[in-house]
């Protein structure tokens, strides 16, 4: 007879992580683009750490077919997902996350005036993620990113 572990809360992951003083890379902000890095790897999930400065943000992406969950450590981000062919925005604070599954497409922005930083965890690690436009109401895939590539 075999037990199955029950899976990893990512969600709970992200909160383990929320303190950037235990981190193994010192937290950066980059004027020019989003910095991120990655925090550790475990046999089933992966953990990174993201800054934004005011007005930085991701494209509209899924995650390629990986689950995860992020959690906002300090400042705020938007995050909107596409319902009914369009965007809807939803204001993640400090102290907020949310998990999302294989099929999960958002955009990611910090429209605060604060710097933010959040952690994210994904499971299995990030492979691939492909990147979409929206145009009348449907996504359409505009470019695929490779792991070992494109970060």
């Amino acid at each position: 007879m075999t037990h199955d572990r029950p899976a990893t809360d990512l969600l709970a992951v992200a909160a383990r992580w929320a303190d950037p003083a235990g981190w193994p890379v010192p937290l950066c902000f980059d004027p020019s683009e989003r910095w991120y890095a990655r925090l550790a790897t475990a046999d089933d999930h992966e953990v990174w750490a993201l800054s934004w400065l005011p007005g930085q943000g991701t494209d509209l992406h899924d995650h390629g077919g990986s689950a995860g969950a992020f959690r906002v450590v300090s400042g705020a981000l938007t995050e909107e997902t596409v319902s009914r062919g369009r965007l809807l925005p939803r204001v993640l604070p400090a102290g907020t996350g949310r998990r999302f599954g294989v099929r999960h497409v958002h955009r990611v922005t910090n429209r605060g005036a604060e710097p933010a930083v959040s952690v994210h965890v994904y499971r299995p690690a990030l492979r691939r993620m492909t990147r979409y436009d929206l145009h009348d109401g449907r996504l359409r895939a505009a470019e695929v990113a490779e792991a070992g590539r494109s970060w």
